[in-house]
């Protein structure tokens, strides 16, 4: 069983900035992928940004890319999400999660993924 537990949500302004964060405990496991996901009020849970195990690859949403940076330290078990030139469309809960994966598909989480409880961003225009 693998804890997660995010921080760092709140409300900003159009064109503001967030950083987010995920502290894993428990079962962690460093060969684990993170990510980042969000879901606005009636749509479909999406994927922001993930990270490997190694933090060497990533993978961006094409609606958040080159304004989202993600990162981890897996000596504090943790993975970050900087979120800048925010818009309100970027409003919704977001979610850290951790899974094994590997494959052309390492970003997807997985149904048995495990996850936090997620975190409220608001951007007001």
């Amino acid at each position: 069983q693998v804890e997660l537990v995010e921080s760092g949500g709140g409300s900003v302004q159009a064109g503001g900035s967030l950083g987010l964060s995920c502290q894993a405990s428990g079962r962690t496991a460093s060969n684990n992928a993170m990510g980042w996901f969000r879901q606005a009020p009636g749509k479909e849970r999406e994927t922001v940004a993930a990270i490997d195990w190694s933090g060497l690859n990533t993978y961006y949403s094409p609606t958040v890319k080159g304004r989202v940076t993600i990162s981890r330290d897996n000596a504090k078990n943790t993975v970050y999400l900087q979120m800048n030139s925010l818009i309100p469309e970027d409003t919704a809960v977001y979610s850290c999660a951790a899974w094994e994966k590997y494959g052309s598909t390492w970003y997807q989480a997985p149904d048995f993924a495990f996850w936090g409880q997620g975190t409220q961003v608001t951007v007001s225009s």
